[in-house]
């Protein structure tokens, strides 16, 4: 076979190594990757390079005798945090919808789309772990989470509508590796994030180099339907404690957070951030349906982890500052607590007495 392979959204970590994998391929004759942010030297030499977005007009040509389109994502969509919102989800689904047209008007007969084990939703009353027959039910305050269920319901759609075509529809847990420390370190996976006591959900980390092999091999066994991707298992929460090490953290009454989030609201400021159910619930998920297909992770969880946590500012410290340290963050947090319930207490005394 000599086949034509288009990816979108390709610059990144992810996106690099999935198209280094396609050209790599004796069967493949053609890579065309398609991001306005790609560099022709991040990539090997062969692969076409068109810095277009994904929905520019010219890219439909680019799809035509395409054997498969993988589709990664709209890099100008993303938030620094990897998880846009409002406009840049809304961005996100306009760029989907224009690759599936694309895709149609080229005949392209197979399509790989990144979707997130994010559209289960993270519920208390989740299994764990979630498989493919679980429901889809996105947390609505997180418009990614929302927007890429409906990004496989553009995609199982354009299925339907086109006869012999298949679609694989990839939902991936946290992907990480040594580059994504950063992020990381800010994000709400880290060990290191405030967790209130109570809220031991399990987590997963799949590994960059997992994550591109699957994409790999979807297209390659033109796999159809939703799969989800992720190692064998998860990390409790006490062993995610003790992979990060003996770092002082801060630990709260259960429910406390979530009520200094709404006293918070109430003054006037920031509340429980967008998608807050996710840092509290579990939605972890099983790989058997990918693992059947000859799939497998490389890399267990607690490598992962491992590999991508570079400890933040406080792991050169000792372990007694550490903790020195997170008693100091508790005392300012809760007087900060306190105090806005006096300031906000005697605002509404103010308002009543007026």
């Amino acid at each position: 076979m000599n086949e034509t392979v288009v990816i979108t959204g390709a610059s990144g970590s992810l996106g690099r190594r999935v198209v280094a994998l396609a050209a790599a391929a004796a069967d493949v004759g053609r890579v065309i990757a398609v991001d306005p942010a790609l560099h022709v030297a991040d990539l090997p030499s062969g692969v076409e390079v068109h810095t277009f977005e994904p929905d520019h007009p010219e890219v439909k040509g680019l799809f035509d005798g395409a054997d498969v389109v993988v589709h990664l994502g709209a890099p100008s969509a993303m938030a620094p945090d990897g998880l846009p919102g409002g406009a840049s989800a809304r961005r996100e689904l306009t760029v989907t919808r224009a690759v599936f047209d694309a895709a149609a008007a080229a005949g392209v007969a197979h399509v790989v789309i990144l979707s997130s084990a994010m559209v289960y939703g993270a519920w208390g009353n989740n299994p764990v772990p979630l498989t493919e027959d679980a429901p889809l039910r996105p947390d609505p305050s997180l418009a990614y989470a929302v927007a890429r269920a409906e990004a496989e319901r553009l995609a199982f759609e354009w299925r339907n509508a086109q006869p012999g075509s298949t679609v694989a529809v990839l939902r991936p847990a946290v992907a990480v590796a040594a580059e994504s420390a950063e992020w990381l370190a800010g994000s709400p996976w880290s060990a290191a994030s405030l967790r209130a006591s109570g809220t031991d959900r399990p987590t997963q980390f799949l590994h960059l180099d997992d994550l591109s092999s699957a994409i790999d091999h979807a297209w390659r066994h033109r796999l159809d339907g939703p799969f989800n991707v992720a190692p064998d298992g998860w990390l409790p929460a006490d062993a995610l404690r003790d992979l990060a090490g003996p770092v002082g953290r801060l630990h709260l009454p259960p429910g406390f957070t979530r009520r200094f989030g709404l006293w918070r609201s109430e003054i006037g400021t920031n509340g429980p951030p967008e998608g807050w159910s996710y840092t509290q619930h579990p939605w972890v998920v099983a790989n058997d349906r990918l693992r059947a297909t000859g799939w497998e992770a490389r890399h267990r969880n607690e490598e992962v982890y491992i590999e991508a946590d570079d400890g933040g500012p406080l792991a050169s410290m000792s372990p007694s500052r550490r903790q020195g340290l997170s008693l100091v963050a508790a005392s300012g947090l809760v007087a900060a607590a306190v105090g806005s319930l006096v300031w906000a207490a005697r605002r509404r005394g103010r308002r009543t007495s007026a």
